[in-house]
């Protein structure tokens, strides 16, 4: 590890010192070192400095608060990462409050040609699971690199990582603490899968405690890392709407997915589109086009058809009713086939166990 590094972790141990101050000391002195040499007079006369955060940039315990961290993040082969990076998120670095230095974890790469973070109340609802699960699979059938952002809390956010997961995207969580501990402790082995296939990623060095202001603060990573970000439920007031409105703030995409004007947990997501602050989110496509990712892949021809090309006469009956309809119970399955009920039994317990229909409640049946 170099000085420099050391002494810019060292920077953002100061209490008070944020990004934009970090940035205004190594606009004025050039690096990182030099601050932590220079007299508290001098230091006194730097912008929005003065007298008590020269105390502060001057007292014995920040490097050596530095100095066990780069002992964890070696220990931990933890990445730090700062402005001057190459690795350092592009579209974060825009952002005139962005982190001096991120740790991050994993293997993702936080530059992704299309990187959407999806955000949400920790209160999903069935609507707010469907929306989540519909998306993502959209989103990997279209453009199957995009890197999908959250923050591992309860709800939308973790479901978002699970979906990317399951469709083998790659997926990073923002955190509201340090690498040193998984917050919730439920979501830990998420937290382990998205290790292997994403990773995590904050600014708050190890030992910090997921405090409620953290939580905040993080949000701001998740709206200057991505292209775009979209709430998917939320109600009037939470985290979810902070987020959107940092991203409104960077000039970035913000997407909401309407939901009736009854429904408590919509009721953020209209807000928003009602103030314009918000496009409507309808389908991946639509958000893929507003963002002008180019051109979107034509949809593949429907293979459902072929897939029973094989089969006996009898289960071809049964397969055209389903495509003919979203759902059937199964005596009206056997009046349009004119195959009987128990004959025709056999012959949907031979579908579901090859995969190709589900059973529904009330014996109903549909194609998978």
């Amino acid at each position: 590890m170099t000085d420099e590094l050391f002494y810019q972790i060292a920077l953002t141990m100061i209490n008070g010192v944020g990004g934009i101050l970090s940035r205004q000391l190594l606009s004025a002195f050039g690096d990182a070192r030099t601050i932590f040499q220079e007299k508290k007079q001098t230091l006194e006369r730097v912008p929005g400095i003065g007298t008590i955060l020269a105390q502060e940039i001057k007292r014995p315990d920040v490097l050596e608060k530095a100095e066990r961290e780069v002992a964890f993040i070696e220990k931990s082969r933890i990445q730090p990462l700062t402005l001057t990076d190459e690795l350092y998120p592009e579209r974060l670095k825009e952002c005139p409050d962005a982190p001096l230095v991120l740790y991050f974890k994993g293997n993702a790469d936080l530059n992704a040609k299309h990187i959407i973070s999806i955000v949400g109340t920790r209160h999903i609802t069935p609507y707010g699971q469907e929306q989540t699960e519909r998306l993502i699979e959209e989103l990997s059938g279209l453009f199957h690199d995009t890197l999908i952002v959250s923050g591992l809390a309860y709800g939308v956010d973790v479901l978002a990582h699970k979906c990317a997961l399951k469709q083998q995207m790659p997926t990073v969580g923002v955190l509201a603490h340090g690498l040193d501990r998984i917050y919730p402790p439920a979501h830990r082995s998420t937290a382990i899968a998205m290790l292997e296939q994403g990773g995590l990623l904050t600014d708050f060095p190890s030992g910090t405690e997921p405090e409620r202001a953290n939580f905040l603060k993080r949000n701001r990573i998740i709206a200057g890392l991505s292209d775009a970000t979209i709430v998917v439920e939320s109600a009037t007031k939470g985290g979810s709407l902070v987020t959107a409105d940092l991203a409104f703030g960077y000039n970035r995409e913000v997407f909401a997915f309407p939901g009736r004007t009854t429904d408590r947990y919509s009721a953020g997501c209209n807000l928003l589109i009602r103030k314009k602050k918000a496009e409507i989110a309808i389908s991946a496509a639509d958000i893929a086009d507003e963002l002008g990712w180019g051109q979107i892949p034509p949809a593949p021809p429907c293979k459902q058809t072929e897939l029973f090309e094989e089969a006996n006469p009898e289960t071809r009956k049964v397969v055209d009713c389903l495509l003919r309809e979203k759902e059937m119970h199964v005596n009206q399955i056997a009046r349009q086939s004119g195959i009987p009920v128990q004959e025709l039994s056999n012959i949907l317990f031979e579908l579901e166990m090859d995969g190709r229909i589900q059973a529904l409640p009330g014996n109903m049946f549909s194609l998978t």
